[in-house]
């Protein structure tokens, strides 16, 4: 016989049980025991179950969860329950049979509602319990975006990312309270933001850039001097290319090996959403660089550790790209093809003769693209202008079938 779930996800809005469909409103009622935020509890304080507030950690809600799997049990979570929401959690560590969700409006929709947005046209982003700065990669001319803020403080420090860019004319709405009695709008510019607003909001940004506004485009080719380095670093041509054979792909993992300024994992992360990176490099002044780097150009997760390979790479989660662009040799090219995932992908960059013998050798063996990259760059040559060249850079990559 097949056992009914046990387990009842609800997205409540403002409203509370108001809002609630009679059928979802009916198991509320029924719940032997309500989890949630002291706010979801205040919307359903009508109900006589028990009441458990969120565990913290919050990592510690499967186990709670799984500890009254014989009675029948309520999650309260803000509008719908599988759209940045704990929902989604829960729903990766308990069998879907256990489970049914309960959808409301979400803020997303609410928002764009407000708005008059067509949200298929909208970025839709949560900084809620997460950096912040991951919003920068998505500051684009003319680009609608909602975010699920983390309080407060939220608005103010992404106005401040948008000035910095030379998108301080950009319009920003905060909506707080969607639904509700106490709903709220509060709209201004980005660079003459004021506004003390509620802790729980959802932020609207139309980016409007200046004429000297930094373009940071999500595909790989970003401007060299965006990043700070020390002059050792994948330059932007080579960089283009070398992103584009790693082949960033949602919530896929990246060693970057020898990551110096932390330009390729940045690039890769930026280019696909919850792509993550795990940087190795062995010098602290180069981790600083890239961490820096990391927080400015919208990639905060950038993972770095200090270590030198292989050695460093036995206790790594398995990757699905691998880039060395420091510390080539036989041994560390084994260490990430043996972790490497099936159909993972791996590109190595060599500069000098030996290192380039290697990847021949790689090549002979195991097949893959090998390839000489050069660029040259206008210069001026006396009163003219000539061509001077980079050196020039051979690139092996190969997929793992």
């Amino acid at each position: 016989m097949v056992k009914a779930p046990w387990l009842h996800i609800v997205g409540i809005g403002e409203d509370g049980m108001d809002g609630l469909a009679p059928a979802t409103r009916a198991v509320v009622e029924a719940a032997e025991i309500i989890i949630g935020g002291e706010r979801h509890h205040a919307l359903a304080s009508t109900t006589k179950a028990e009441r458990i507030p969120w565990p913290s950690p919050f990592n510690t809600m499967v186990d709670t969860l799984k500890a009254h799997s014989d009675r029948r049990v309520v999650v309260l979570v803000t509008g719908d329950p599988l759209w940045f929401s704990a929902g989604a959690r829960i729903g990766r560590d308990l069998p879907a049979e256990d489970i049914v969700y309960h959808p409301q409006l979400s803020a997303f929709q609410l928002a764009a509602a407000r708005m008059g947005w067509s949200l298929a046209d909208v970025e839709t982003l949560t900084v809620h319990g997460r950096p912040v700065e991951q919003m920068i990669a998505f500051i684009q001319p003319d680009q609608s975006l909602i975010v699920l803020t983390t309080g407060a403080e939220t608005p103010a420090q992404i106005a401040a990312f948008l000035t910095d860019r030379g998108f301080g004319g950009s319009k920003m709405t905060v909506l707080a309270a969607m639904g509700g009695d106490d709903e709220a709008r509060f709209d201004g510019t980005a660079a003459t933001w004021a506004h003390e607003v509620p802790a729980f909001n959802t932020l609207c940004i139309e980016c409007i850039a200046a004429p000297d506004a930094a373009l940071l485009p999500r595909v790989p080719g970003l401007a060299d001097d965006l990043f700070v380095s020390d002059g050792t670093m994948t330059k932007r041509d080579i960089r283009a290319t070398t992103v584009a054979k790693l082949m960033p792909m949602r919530g896929a993992l990246l060693w970057d090996i020898g990551t110096g300024c932390g330009s390729v994992a940045i690039e890769w992360m930026r280019a696909a959403r919850y792509a993550r990176a795990i940087g190795i490099e062995p010098r602290a002044d180069r981790r600083a660089m890239a961490a820096q780097n990391a927080l400015a150009l919208g990639a905060p997760r950038l993972q770095l550790i200090d270590g030198k390979v292989p050695e460093s790479l036995n206790d790594l989660e398995a990757p699905d790209a691998v880039f060395i662009g420091g510390g080539l040799s036989r041994e560390t090219f084994d260490g990430a093809w043996s972790a490497l995932r099936p159909l993972g992908r791996i590109v190595a960059n060599a500069v000098t003769l030996e290192s380039e013998a290697e990847l021949i050798a790689l090549h002979r063996e195991f097949g893959g693209d090998l390839v000489k990259l050069q660029t040259y760059r206008a210069d001026a040559v006396g009163t003219r202008t000539g061509w001077r060249p980079s050196m020039p850079v051979t690139q092996w990559s190969l997929i793992k079938r």
